[in-house]
């Protein structure tokens, strides 16, 4: 892995732990020598997991549609600032400069980009393995519905996916999954 793409909302959350996740994976990705990919803006969980990656040396990457330059209002320092013109352009620059998806915990937006990728996996649209930085519990209610989705044959098994309660250990667990199978063949290893 040499890029984390990381799925993060500009608003901060209720809890202090899930600030202090996104600041974690952050630094984790920097402290690794791995480059993060995001949604470009200053504020929320995104400017707090780019700020802790930016101040432990790593390249920052920010992706923010030309839609959103004013009320996702953009990063000054990072290392590279791409403008796009749609959210969906947006997140399909984010998979494309990646190797590896994150979704920390976030609304809508954020569950909106983590979906999307697991059904771009699921149909063989690429091969980066996914994972939900469970701070506090924040993806449990999820993960139970995902399980429910399945037993009732809703859901095909996701061993691409994961997730774990702290930066260190999702960042490890991507590590080592399996990588999705792509349209062009079988998965890489």
């Amino acid at each position: 892995m040499q890029r984390i793409c990381v799925f993060a909302g500009a608003a901060s959350g209720a809890r202090e732990s899930y600030r202090q996740a996104a600041r974690e994976l952050g630094t984790e990705i920097g402290r690794r020598g791995l480059g993060l990919v995001y949604g470009g803006a200053a504020s929320g969980m995104m400017g707090l997991c780019a700020d802790a990656a930016l101040a432990a040396g790593a390249d920052v990457t920010g992706v923010l549609p030309r839609a959103l330059m004013k009320r996702e209002i953009a990063h000054p320092r990072l290392t590279e600032l791409r403008v796009v013109n749609s959210l969906h352009e947006r997140k399909a620059v984010m998979s494309a400069l990646c190797d590896a998806v994150v979704a920390l915990p976030g609304g809508f937006g954020t569950l909106d980009e983590l979906f999307e990728s697991i059904t771009w996996a699921q149909l063989g649209l690429h091969d980066k393995p996914i994972g939900m930085l469970d701070a506090d519990g924040y993806y449990g209610p999820l993960l139970t519905f995902m399980d429910h989705a399945r037993a009732e044959g809703f859901v095909q098994p996701t061993p691409f996916l994961t997730a774990a309660p702290t930066a260190k250990a999702l960042l490890d667990a991507l590590a080592s999954l399996p990588r999705p199978r792509t349209a062009s063949g079988p998965p890489r290893p």
